[in-house]
């Protein structure tokens, strides 16, 4: 392989090679589609090789990009080990919230290991939801997120792996006029009467969706419609406010102004949080933040199942 071929044109051909669609990867890699066609068809020049069979229709490896898609990888990973080097290169971590509390799964665990390893850099992102934050991760603008990894599609989880680190109680986030807002906590058969929001429409929150609607099938609860979603406190307390539906969420949330947080029981639902990270990242920062998942998910129970409990 000739010793000049740039990183950019191995990892526009492995995203298209695993998308199999050059829209699609080019949305992966935030890059424009005739740039990434550009850059495909640079590499075949180089190699002296078609890659790709293009019709209308579909595109397909050929036998030589089947060859060339594993070592690809490897290549790629290889450069990522170099730019991970030592603590020289920050660790990109999603909290994977739009509205984030110190009590938060994702939160407490970054606190920890920037206590762990204060020489390196943890730099906290925000993208809402593990499906969009699986996308930046494969498209190496993220390095590690947060999330139900089985609500992921089975594509994005081949290419993906994830550490179990806790099942964390759901809640309600309720308008403070809203008749379940006085409780201390509410029963999961009285949300029949309510409409619960799922974050149905949101696409960066596909897996949270497809979590919200297993309970509401199991406990015959009716889902609110798909709305354009809310991004930040300010903006997710007008969303609850103007369509008072119960919003489903994790207990540790800090409160909105004008909301309330009420943890679920009878039974308590739980959601199965992982850490979810590229199989070949390479960083001391990724070892703290298991590090922390372990010490704290062994002094707290983080993944053992109360009695009382639901689980997908």
């Amino acid at each position: 392989m000739p010793a000049d071929i740039h990183p950019r044109l191995l990892r526009g051909f492995v995203a298209t090679a695993e998308e199999l669609h050059f829209g699609r990867a080019a949305q992966r890699l935030r890059v424009a589609q005739q740039a990434l066609s550009r850059d495909v068809r640079t590499l075949e020049r180089v190699l002296g090789q078609t890659l790709f069979e293009r019709s209308t229709r579909q595109v397909a490896l050929t036998p030589a990009g089947s060859r060339l898609l594993p070592r690809a990888r490897r290549l790629l990973a290889l450069h990522d080990d170099l730019l991970a080097d030592g603590t020289a290169r920050p660790l990109l971590v999603d909290l994977n919230s739009a509205v984030t509390g110190p009590d938060l799964t994702p939160d407490r665990l970054l606190e920890a290991a920037r206590s762990r390893l204060p020489e390196a850099e943890l730099l906290a992102r925000f993208h809402g939801g593990l499906a969009g934050a699986a996308a930046a991760l494969l498209a190496h603008r993220l390095d590690v997120a947060f999330g139900w990894f089985a609500g992921l599609s089975a594509p994005l989880r081949r290419q993906l792996t994830h550490r179990p680190i806790r099942l964390e109680p759901m809640a309600l986030i309720l308008p403070l006029e809203h008749p379940l807002a006085g409780w201390d906590a509410v029963p999961v058969a009285e949300l029949r009467r309510y409409r619960l929001d799922v974050c149905a429409g949101n696409e960066a929150t596909t897996e949270w969706t497809e979590l919200g609607s297993r309970l509401a099938r199991a406990f015959g609860v009716p889902v609110a419609p798909p709305r354009s979603p809310a991004v930040g406190p300010e903006e997710f307390g007008r969303y609850l406010l103007r369509h008072g539906d119960p919003a489903l969420t994790t207990t540790g949330m800090d409160d909105i102004p004008g909301t309330v947080t009420r943890p679920l029981v009878d039974p308590v639902p739980l959601s199965p949080v992982s850490l979810v990270h590229r199989p070949d990242l390479r960083h001391p920062g990724l070892d703290a933040l298991l590090q922390a998942a372990a010490e704290l998910g062994s002094a707290e129970g983080w993944l053992e199942r109360p009695a009382d409990s639901w689980l997908p």
